[in-house]
């Protein structure tokens, strides 16, 4: 009996990173990884995006598990945050449950979770009607598996990251068998990884990478700090080898990289020779040319790590001119200004770059060709692109039609688009609501545009902040409007800025005051958008402007109490005689009033 087919993007497409799809099949919905992405420049303050899933809230009861491919950031970065909404099994490899239950143990929320599912390739599980199976695909981590939800009416097939490499080793090689298998026994829709859909060449094979970075070792005389990702496993393999074979020792640098080597060794992935790994410390004792230090930085990311050094704000390592800074990752294209800028501040201290990149194409994932091997072993009905920027998934469409899958079988998908299968065919149905979600600090998805908006306001042009004390009932100010910069102008030059904009204020308060319906949100709103003119007029900046209003009402309420009212009558005269002679000595000093009640009205 066939089963309404919807399949939706909640990540993943027309962007870098945050891999997350759902593919909803009768009445459930299986979820194939669930990833972060790393802000770019705009999302300032921001340490990572995530998935916004508020449709999957409302199908809550609906979803049966997560299934994850790998244990990089963009496929699994976002489960601590997912769990925290959904109470739901995890099924992965050894390797991606390993470091998915790393990620997880960082969030005290869940840190207790433990739902979790070792599976291989041989591992098939029943959903009812529906059955999830999975196969081995070469990544630049161990264990990476793609996803295959078999229904009535044909395979879904999620490939997550992959690429062939004939020499590759075990626990990172495809199963080619087991793909010509899939395909065979009928594709319905294939989600295929187009992160490479641009690459023209051939890739480097991991077998060349490991002699290049063995050979770069080699004819190095002075220290090499060697930069990568922290959760590639067959890089860092690599990286040990060549330190091994050129008698050098090794040192980790970066919270990450001990953390997710501790758990690789623990599982057999990783191969580390006793006595090769050494201290901080005890490198700085030894001849440069006798140590490597692998550098991660947080959360994996060793570009802004790398920046870090070599402004001189990392107090352990500290860049000289016999130094090599050897980046052994491939920064996405979205990160080719900071890439600049990194190298520039690197040769500032004296020390020499060499990327990877430069002379090997040591992407972890399918080129063109890989792509269009890949279509051919699936033969797909229906064709996904997915992971990529949208001239990334433009590209793969174009491959795909070049192995002859149709025009109209092929949907270049945005997030939130839900493709429905429905009599025989898929289309676009409806569209959901699929935003990002920020995490900043604690904070999760508190950080919207308008607050982004004010942050890139505040680091271009600064804040102006005006203070100005008032009596309503007397309809006067009390005491001239203050001002405060920062980030906008330098005050001690333009102080005749400053005394204009406060003449301005207070000319805009006064003729609030003047009228006879007096509206807080009209003043604040008034001194806004008027100083915002005279200062633009002035600068041709738009600082973020805070009005601040004080009310200042005077009363002066007495009770005389008991049968002693004629004592209490002169008392209180007497007494009131004195306090307004020192009220107004205290006015003139420019200092409130015991009995005046202050209030501030922002």
């Amino acid at each position: 009996m066939s089963n309404s087919i919807k399949i939706i993007p909640f990540g993943g497409v027309r962007e870098n990173g945050k891999n997350m799809y759902a593919v909803e099949v009768g009445k459930q919905i299986f979820i194939l990884d669930c990833g972060l992405k790393y802000p770019e420049n705009e999302l300032m303050g921001i340490d990572v995006v995530i998935p916004d899933w508020e449709y999957l809230r409302e199908h809550k009861d609906q979803v049966v598990g997560v299934f994850l491919t790998h244990g990089h950031a963009d496929s699994i970065g976002a489960l601590p945050y997912f769990l925290m909404d959904f109470n739901v099994p995890v099924f992965g490899s050894e390797m991606t449950i390993a470091l998915a239950k790393l990620a997880v143990k960082g969030h005290k929320e869940v840190k207790k979770f433990n739902d979790f599912h070792v599976v291989d390739a041989a591992t098939t599980i029943d959903f009812n009607d529906v059955t999830v199976s999975f196969f081995q695909t070469t990544h630049t981590i161990p264990e990476t598996l793609g996803v295959v939800i078999e229904t009535s009416d044909g395979n879904i097939v999620y490939t997550g990251d992959f690429k062939f490499d004939q020499t590759a080793t075990q626990g990172y090689q495809t199963d080619l068998a087991r793909l010509a298998e899939i395909g065979s026994q009928g594709v319905l829709a294939l989600l295929s990884d187009s992160a490479g859909a641009g690459i023209t060449g051939i890739l480097a094979r991991e077998k060349d990478i490991g002699e290049y970075i063995k050979e770069t070792f080699k004819y190095q005389n002075g220290r090499i700090i060697v930069a990568s990702v922290a959760s590639n496993i067959m890089r860092v393999q690599q990286i040990i080898n060549a330190a091994v074979a050129v008698d050098r020792k090794l040192v980790l640098s970066g919270k990450d990289i001990e953390q997710i080597i501790n758990t690789a060794m623990s599982l057999g992935k990783l191969k580390l020779p006793k006595g090769l790994l050494i201290s901080m410390k005890e490198a700085d004792k030894l001849e440069p040319n006798q140590v490597i230090i692998l550098e991660t930085g947080k959360m994996g990311e060793p570009i802004k790590s790398l920046q870090q050094i070599a402004s001189g704000a990392n107090p352990k390592l500290h860049l000289t001119d016999t130094d090599l800074v050897f980046v052994t990752t491939t920064p996405s294209y979205a990160q080719e200004t900071e890439v600049q800028k990194t190298k520039d501040m690197i040769y500032r201290t004296g020390a020499e770059v060499k990327f990877i990149s430069d002379d090997l194409n040591p992407s972890g994932h399918a080129n063109q060709n890989d792509e269009q091997l890949m279509l051919n072993f699936m033969k797909p009905q229906y064709f996904i692109p997915i992971q990529g920027e949208y001239r990334l998934l433009d590209r793969h469409a174009q491959l795909a039609e070049e192995v002859g899958i149709p025009a109209d079988h092929i949907f270049i998908a945005s997030k939130g688009d839900v493709l429905t299968y429905k009599n025989g065919e898929f289309h676009v149905g409806d569209h959901i609501d699929v935003s990002n979600t920020m995490i900043d600090g604690t904070g999760i998805g508190d950080i919207g545009n308008i607050v982004l908006r004010d942050r890139r306001v505040l680091s271009e042009d600064g804040i102006f902040v005006v203070v100005a004390t008032i009596d309503r009932k007397k309809k006067k100010i009390v005491a001239r409007p203050q001002i405060t910069s920062r980030g906008f102008i330098f005050v001690k030059t333009n102080r005749q800025l400053m005394k204009q904009s406060a003449d301005l204020v207070e000319k805009v308060v006064q003729e609030n005051l003047d009228q006879k319906e007096f509206d807080w949100s009209h003043l604040k709103q008034d001194v806004r958008e008027k100083l915002n003119r005279f200062l633009f007029d002035q600068t041709k900046r738009h600082p973020v402007i805070l009005p601040v209003i004080m009310e200042i009402n005077q009363h002066a309420k007495r009770k005389n109490k008991g049968n002693n009212n004629g004592e209490a009558k002169k008392q209180g005269n007497g007494q009131g005689q004195k306090e307004k002679k020192q009220g107004h000595h205290r006015n003139g000093r420019g200092r409130k009033h015991e009995n005046q009640v202050a209030k501030a009205k922002q």
